[in-house]
């Protein structure tokens, strides 16, 4: 027993939801691991086993509890260590968290593909993993995939085979073979038997329950968000007269034949510190993939305690505030160049206008969500007229279509997991994009939670460096002045930008 242990067990007896998803506990005397505010009585201390991740958890020899459902918890972020192999391990984990990869790797290719990816040895690889985690690639990989599926079996009603193609495995004989081994129940079984929620409301189909670890500054998310929706796209409610604050908003997923276009809509449960989703049926068979890209727009995966602890000396509030995250990372980088040295409503306008020229049409329930934001194929062909015709100068005009042209090629992939330094030197060697523009795709699309738009003038007016400074001097000042909010430049940023900077 460590203290450590002893601390979770104390955050257990209270069902403490600020440590949702930071750990498990193995109960030993019935075979189970639940989260931290699971219903269920309180184990005894001497029966608990405790892990960092559901994967450890499993590879003991655990099963998931069907009342506090493991998959709902936020993400936990593994700070194993500073050093090279720690950055790489917290790289390849996030890579292996997002759906869109699931199905890029099978068995034992797993360790060779992150291997590809990340320009290491396959046995880096088995060893940064067996050092830090002391689980292999695979049974993470594993785990998350069978998480996913336990989600879409309980809150779905999608057919089986297609649970299983959208969780990642290649076939519903080797997804019901997985299913057993590690949970000892067929996935028919786990759907007739999993109607209850654990907390007392009745499963609704396709409605998704996603938690996060409190606080949460609701209100803070959906401002910033509310500011820059953009009409036929998005649709924010912040404070509904009945019901919860959330936002709806159209979305187009994949390419190709893998492509799938429709809407979702989010709801704020405060309460209860999980956000419930509802999505069109023709996302379904995205619905992992999406359901990743909701966590990490609303940011629900954030360990605020954590964050604050380096942060709050040094601001007057800010406890619960987010970084907003992007619903897709080719539109985010758009955005962010339409907003380049011009006010929010100014770029808000230019983004509507360009959603009404290249944008395709869409149904969904609502008059006022009707199009889906440009393919970057659409913008790669757009002419510079067509273009100029909307009040995009010609500068901009450059950076968006080279922007366009990089994604459709798949040369540049703006999402969680891709390499923040590699990503952002893609970015600033593209015309028209600065560093300011790459900072803040990193920041929001990639969700590095360091990055840190150093020639941004509220950043340097917060600092105490003083107007009519050189700004390659200011920039580097600034830079050197925010050394003490690493790695949590992204979050003091946006506390910067809300006003909560001590004077």
């Amino acid at each position: 027993m460590t203290s450590v242990d002893d601390a979770r067990y104390l955050a257990l007896r209270a069902r403490d939801a600020r440590f949702d998803g930071s750990f498990f506990t193995g109960v030993t005397s019935t075979g189970i691991y639940c989260r931290p505010v699971c219903s269920v009585r309180v184990p005894r201390r001497e029966n608990c086993r405790f892990f960092e991740l559901a994967a450890q958890a499993e590879h003991a020899g655990f099963r998931p509890c069907l009342r506090c459902r493991p998959e709902l918890a936020p993400q936990a972020l593994v700070w194993s260590s500073q050093d090279a192999s720690g950055i790489l391990l917290r790289q390849a984990l996030r890579m292996l968290d997002a759906p869109e990869n699931w199905s890029d790797v099978e068995g034992g290719a797993v360790i060779d593909w992150l291997a590809g990816r990340l320009g290491v040895t396959d046995r880096h690889v088995r060893r940064i993993f067996s050092v830090a985690l002391g689980i292999s690639p695979l049974q993470y990989l594993q785990t998350r995939r069978l998480l996913a599926a336990k989600q879409l079996l309980t809150d779905t009603t999608l057919p089986i085979t297609q649970v299983a193609l959208s969780s990642g495995f290649r076939s519903v004989r080797n997804f019901n073979a997985a299913f057993l081994q590690h949970y000892a129940l067929r996935p028919s079984q786990l759907r007739k038997d999993g109607g209850e929620s654990g907390d007392g409301d009745a499963v609704q189909s396709h409605v998704i329950r996603l938690g996060w670890r409190p606080p949460y500054d609701v209100q803070a998310m959906l401002g910033f968000l509310g500011t820059r929706a953009i009409a036929s796209l998005e649709q924010l409610e912040a404070a509904p007269p009945k019901g919860m604050p959330g936002m709806r908003r159209t979305l187009r997923m994949g390419d190709g034949a893998k492509a799938a276009s429709g809407w979702f809509d989010v709801r704020f449960d405060e309460a209860s510190a999980r956000l419930l989703l509802t999505v069109s049926d023709s996302l379904l068979p995205v619905l992992p993939a999406l359901i990743a890209r909701v966590r990490a727009m609303f940011d629900l995966d954030a360990d605020l305690g954590v964050i604050d602890g380096v942060l709050a000396p040094f601001f007057r509030a800010g406890e619960g505030m987010r970084v907003p995250g992007a619903a897709d990372g080719f539109e985010l980088a758009v955005r962010a160049v339409l907003g380049q040295q011009i006010t929010v409503a100014a770029a808000r306008t230019l983004a509507q206008r360009l959603v009404q020229a290249f944008g395709e049409p869409v149904a969904t329930p609502w008059p006022e969500l009707s199009r889906l934001f440009p393919t970057a194929d659409a913008l790669t062909h757009a002419s510079g007229d067509a273009l100029g015709a909307l009040g995009i100068v010609r500068q901009r005009q450059q950076a968006i279509k080279a922007i366009a042209a990089a994604t459709a090629e798949g040369r540049l992939r703006l999402q969680p997991g891709e390499d923040p330094e590699a990503t952002m030197a893609a970015l600033r060697e593209l015309p028209g994009i600065g560093d300011w523009t790459a900072q803040y795709i990193a920041m929001r699309a990639l969700r590095w939670p360091d990055a840190f738009p150093a020639g941004d003038v509220a950043l340097q007016s917060a600092l105490g460096i003083a107007r009519g400074t050189n700004a390659a001097h200011a920039a580097r000042d600034a830079l050197t002045a925010s050394q003490v909010w690493r790695p949590w430049r992204s979050y003091a940023v946006m506390r910067i930008w809300a006003g909560l900077a001590r004077p």
